[in-house]
């Protein structure tokens, strides 16, 4: 029996910067990282990150791990170039950016390869049955950014198209998560070349494995909760008034 005049030392709360180096988290990434990247490097990486946000560590460890776990079930590092972790209130946030969005797509094997491109106010552009032509004068100011487009050759020879107007970009950065901070502030173009992309893989012969990995990426609202609430009160028909509906691109991007 313990001494009842021993005092007991209070158990240090784990924080996320011990967990990652403990042996067995490594080990739960290593479980799902492919085979060219490492367990420890990936750790390294999620504490760098932790020290370059430091609001990440008021993130539940839960909603952490599970970002973490996932990025390394994609293989991909969260490394602030192909995926960021931000912090959303006491949820860490999972946002793929556009190179880490194209190294996906590429691993298909059915996509030669994609790319994606900002158009200006003084470039030329033009778009006709798919096919883009977009010529830059790079010595001159471009102007102001009116449109994104990704581009995408298959191994069947096809190519998908998809463009997008900034008034289109920005109404998707609007139902985002974390709109307002990231990426989204930090690096504008990168995002709205990512969202052109994320566009594009839906017309896209990809396995059900990458759209499974895309499908992780948090840069939405959650969904909306549309249980219907019970009512303890009588239901006085003529007082209902009908919802606004939903425009079609909130409906598309809640399924997405």
């Amino acid at each position: 029996m313990q001494p009842e005049n021993e005092i007991t030392k209070p158990t240090k709360p784990r924080t996320l910067k011990g967990l990652l180096s403990e042996d067995n988290v490594k080990a739960q990434f290593a479980l799902a990282l492919p085979k060219h990247l490492n367990a420890d490097r990936f750790a390294r990486i999620a504490i760098t990150a932790l020290t370059r946000t430091p609001k990440l560590q008021d993130c539940t460890q839960e909603s952490f791990f599970r970002c973490l776990l996932d990025l390394s079930a994609m293989g991909i590092e969260p490394d602030n170039r192909r995926a960021y972790l931000i912090p959303y209130g006491k949820e860490c946030t999972l946002i793929v950016s556009y190179m880490g969005l194209i190294e996906l797509v590429r691993r298909s094997g059915d996509v030669t390869s994609i790319r994606a491109e900002i158009v200006c106010e003084k470039d030329g552009f033009s778009w006709e049955n798919g096919n883009v032509s977009h010529t830059v004068d790079w010595l001159s100011d471009r102007g102001a950014m009116k449109a994104v487009y990704a581009e995408a050759k298959l191994a069947s020879g096809e190519t998908q198209t998809c463009v997008m107007t900034k008034a289109e970009v920005d109404g998707i950065r609007s139902r985002s998560k974390a709109g307002q901070s990231g990426p989204w502030v930090s690096d504008y173009n990168e995002m709205a070349k990512k969202t052109a992309v994320r566009r594009l893989t839906k017309m896209l012969p990809i396995s059900a494995e990458i759209i499974e990995h895309i499908s992780k990426d948090d840069d939405r609202l959650p969904p909306r909760n549309v249980t219907p609430q019970l009512r303890t009160t009588p239901i006085d028909p003529l007082s209902l008034s009908m919802p606004a509906l939903e425009t079609t691109s909130e409906i598309e991007e809640e399924l997405s």
